[in-house]
């Protein structure tokens, strides 16, 4: 049945504006483009982000992205455009925040300070 995620789909009024803002802010790299819709790779995964402007696609997405630093990526973000809907704030295995590009879309940010998850708790 599933093997893995093959992409996360995210609707923007302009790809090629979303394009240059996940390059240049969340360092993804734009590995093909076909008829308005680009898809980038991650620097440590081969899923990707796939950009496009189809109003036919469903485009409500929640993702949770690990970055190394919650605290550090939040403000770097904000920096660069984004608006921080949930500050930093602690989970199980270290940060979590949510943000919105300025396209709108929601993302959340995680990071594992705390250490992996024990597999079981007692």
């Amino acid at each position: 049945m599933f093997k893995k995620i093959d992409c996360v789909m995210i609707r923007v009024d302009n790809v090629p504006v979303a394009v240059k803002f996940y390059r240049d802010v969340f360092g993804l790299i734009p590995l093909w483009s076909d008829n308005g819709t680009t898809g980038l790779k991650f620097p440590e995964t081969d899923a990707e982000i796939v950009l496009h402007s189809n109003a036919n696609i469903p485009h409500k997405v929640e993702v949770h992205y690990l970055v190394d630093d919650v605290v550090a990526a939040v403000r770097t973000c904000a920096e660069k455009g984004c608006r921080v809907l949930e500050p930093p704030f602690d989970i199980l295995i270290g940060k979590c925040a949510v943000i919105a590009d300025p396209f709108g879309t929601v993302l959340c940010l995680l990071d594992m300070t705390s250490g992996c998850k024990p597999t079981h708790l007692a």
